[in-house]
């Protein structure tokens, strides 16, 4: 974490020095704070409905198309890599634990078919040879919390 910088990058940067050719430094940006700026590679997350386009502006055409032209933004951020994200689902919040209640999350409606061809895909959890039939990789569980108590011991 002491090496997050986070936007806008002038405010949060601004005493730092250059950083040193060999080290590793991640700058998170919101869209808005991205005008202007690039990157050799930029990760722009959750392009679902809802998302981008915000469910806040969707009343009105002109409002989805300054959404568009957010995306658009986002995406001709990147120099060299450009990976557009998109989760499968969204977990409910308010739920037990180990609770598996989620959502389907839609892509967004800017992401048409014939503009997602043009893409590379992959999905996270990669799947198996299980027999005959393909099998899905069980996500791997981390016990974040027992891992904090262990350095705190």
């Amino acid at each position: 974490m002491a090496e997050l910088t986070l936007e806008p990058p002038d405010a949060s940067g601004a005493n730092a020095g250059r950083p040193q050719l060999d080290e590793d430094y991640l700058i998170l940006s919101t869209i808005h704070s991205a005008k202007g700026q690039e990157w050799h590679a930029v990760y722009v997350l959750n392009l679902v409905d809802g998302c981008i386009p915000s469910d806040m502006a969707t009343g009105k055409s002109t409002q989805i198309e300054e959404e568009r032209r957010l995306l658009y933004v986002a995406m001709t951020r990147a120099k060299e890599h450009l990976y557009l994200i998109q989760p499968l689902r969204f977990f409910r919040t308010q739920q037990h634990r180990f609770g598996n209640g989620h959502v389907i999350a839609p892509r967004s409606r800017f992401l048409s078919d014939d503009i997602i061809t043009l893409f590379t895909r992959s999905v996270a959890s990669m799947p198996i040879a299980a027999g005959d039939t393909l099998a899905v990789q069980a996500p791997v569980s981390i016990d974040i919390g027992a891992q904090l108590r262990g350095m705190w011991s």
